[in-house]
C-alpha cells in the first residue's frame, strides 16, 4: 500500500530579511533629498511592530512606501504587513507598521474550504495549530492544490513546505 504524499501550508516571516529592508530603508531615508529636515525615521518597536515618525502625514507614507520597495526586493510578501494610519502625536505622525504571521483559524477554514470545493477529489486537509497539512495520495493533486491556492488571492501570504 503506499504512504500518503502530503506538505503543509503556513505563513511564516524570514525576520532576517525584514530586518534587512528596514536597515536599507534606515539608509534611504538618510540619504534622499526629500526626507532631509523632515525628521522621518523608521526603527523596530517591540518583536512583531515597526514605527514610522514623520512630521506629516505625506512623508510618514512616503517612508512606508520605501519600505514596502525594500521588503519587495527581499523577496518576501506585501501581505506580511499591515500598516496602521499616521496618527498625530505631539509634533510628529506616527504610523505602526505590524508583521502578520501564521494561519488563524479563520483563513485555515476559508483555504480548508476551498480545497475541498475547487481542489482534486481525495485530497485532505486538516488545520494544525497555524498551519494545514494537505494530504492525497497522488501527489499530482498536491501540486493541483498548490497552484490553485497559488491563483487565489487570499488576504495572507502562504508558503508551502515539509513536501513528501
Amino acid at each position: 500500500m503506499l504512504a500518503d504524499s502530503s506538505f503543509d501550508i503556513v505563513s511564516k516571516i524570514d525576520r532576517q530579511e525584514v530586518d534587512n529592508a528596514l536597515n536599507q530603508t534606515v539608509k534611504e531615508i538618510g540619504h534622499r533629498f526629500d526626507f532631509k529636515g523632515t525628521g522621518a525615521s523608521i526603527a523596530w518597536s517591540g518583536q512583531d511592530n515597526i514605527e514610522i515618525k514623520a512630521n506629516s502625514e505625506e512623508r510618514a507614507s512616503a517612508a512606508l512606501d520605501v519600505f514596502k520597495e525594500k521588503v519587495i526586493k527581499r523577496g518576501l510578501s506585501l501581505k506580511i504587513l499591515d500598516a496602521g494610519e499616521p496618527k498625530l502625536s505631539g509634533k510628529e505622525y506616527r504610523m505602526l507598521v505590524s508583521l502578520k504571521e501564521g494561519i488563524d483559524q479563520e483563513h485555515a477554514k476559508k483555504i480548508s474550504k476551498l480545497i475541498r470545493d475547487e481542489g482534486p477529489k481525495g485530497v485532505k486537509a486538516q488545520i494544525q495549530g497555524e498551519e494545514l497539512r494537505v494530504s492525497s495520495k497522488k501527489k499530482d493533486d498536491l501540486q493541483e492544490v498548490i497552484s490553485l491556492l497559488k491563483g487565489k488571492d487570499l488576504d495572507i501570504a502562504l508558503q508551502f513546505v515539509n513536501y513528501r
